[in-house]
């Protein structure tokens, strides 16, 4: 089975291609479940992401796309969540949805906020001490992790997006935040979406796999894909990857239940 539940539309502003399109790219290489977690709507950085009004349309779109293709492709409906306390909407936390994917993409800079794997914050990085930056990163992933609102964490070591990377072990510095996934039974996404930037290494990389392995966290797997190329970008890599540390299963979800599956 070929599992891909981290996928982009045109809402989400940064996104090229009808879902139609990307189902129908996803059918011609053979997955077999698809999911759409678009950027879900909040009161902050509208740049990036669905506006709370198209929440309807979005999910009208993807039901009824699962309903045109359900003879040929399981595609279910998800929201990527950007975890930001205060600025999370009940809307999307209480929606009728089959997953949704926490993320971390912003963290404060004195008194403002930085997107930190957009390239127009990269000053910020030469400007704060890198190992601080990184257990402020890893402190908001297992803040979100302990809230219990989310299914899958999205990118689980994104920081490392631009190679700025820590003195400090990466290990040590994500342990918390590993044992709390655990402890949340949430998911990890293998995403191959670094491949494609310049630390040139799918999420989470080698090392903190082998973690997440030995403390029996769950894995799924998601492209990312904001265009079409993208869809099962790097697929077969990135599951050698988690084969080679010693996964045989992945899950999916259906109405946020979890399903174990061979890939």
């Amino acid at each position: 089975m070929r599992v891909d539940l981290h996928n982009h539309t045109i809402l989400c502003n940064h996104a090229t291609g009808s879902v139609d399109d990307y189902i129908q790219k996803a059918i011609e290489i053979g997955i077999d479940e698809y999911g759409f977690s678009d950027h879900a709507p909040m009161n902050y950085d509208p740049k990036y992401r669905m506006d709370i009004t198209q929440k309807n349309l979005y999910e009208r779109w993807i039901l009824d796309a699962k309903e045109k293709y359900k003879n040929q492709i399981k595609i279910l409906l998800g929201y990527e969540v950007d975890y930001l306390d205060g600025y999370l909407l009940d809307e999307i936390l209480n929606a009728k949805v089959d997953y949704l994917i926490g993320s971390v993409h912003f963290l404060k800079n004195k008194d403002d906020m930085w997107g930190f794997d957009n390239p127009e914050f990269i000053g910020v990085y030469k400007s704060k001490d890198i190992d601080t930056i990184w257990i402020e990163y890893f402190d908001a992933i297992e803040s979100m992790a302990k809230t219990g609102l989310f299914d899958i964490v999205g990118h689980f070591d994104l920081i490392k997006v631009f190679k700025f990377l820590p003195k400090k072990d990466i290990r040590i510095l994500a342990k918390n935040a590993l044992n709390q996934i655990k402890k949340s039974n949430m998911v990890l996404e293998i995403n191959p979406a670094g491949l494609r930037k310049p630390i040139n290494e799918s999420y989470p990389s080698k090392q903190l796999l082998e973690i997440a392995y030995e403390l029996g966290i769950d894995i799924t797997f998601g492209s990312d894909a904001h265009n079409l190329e993208q869809i099962g970008f790097k697929y077969d890599e990135v599951t050698s990857l988690a084969k080679e540390i010693g996964y045989a299963k992945c899950v999916t979800f259906e109405c946020r239940d979890k399903k174990n599956i061979e890939f």
